[in-house]
């Protein structure tokens, strides 16, 4: 086998040798690891940190939503509230009322999510300092 066919075979079957490197990575089937990564681009998404941390005190109307969270525009707000539902992590309540009203809460599983987003919120909040420090020292050396 030539050079390049071993290097095309490596980048063919990177799950395969990820799994076989001792690791994290190493327990999971492509399916579980294809799931991880939805998972975690869902819950990770900055939108989707910013409402469930908004969720952790009850349920919470739309309006109520769109002001408590700076910078989201309605459609990200929308869409990633539906996504949310759509996993199970948010429950949407519809009132029969003039106006119309709708609430928005956390499920049990979302609520079971609340600490590890809330500690990774803090995280950030924490080291906002340090980070952007080298984050300007990186571009400085970069540029």
């Amino acid at each position: 086998m030539g050079a390049s066919s071993e290097i095309r075979r490596r980048r063919t079957n990177v799950r395969a040798n990820v799994r076989s490197t001792p690791g994290p990575c190493a327990q999971w089937s492509d399916t579980d690891a294809d799931f991880i990564r939805e998972v975690l681009d869902m819950v990770g998404d900055k939108w989707s940190v910013l409402i469930i941390g908004t969720l952790a005190d009850g349920p919470v109307r739309y309006s109520d939503l769109a002001q408590a969270i700076p910078g989201v525009s309605q459609r990200m707000l929308t869409l990633t509230l539906k996504q949310l539902q759509r996993s199970g992590l948010v429950d949407r309540t519809a009132y029969a009322e003039v106006p119309p009203r709708v609430e928005y809460s956390l499920t049990g599983l979302g609520a079971s999510l609340l600490s590890t987003v809330l500690e990774l919120a803090a995280w950030s909040a924490d080291r906002h300092a340090e980070i952007r420090h080298h984050q300007q020292a990186y571009d400085a050396r970069t540029t």
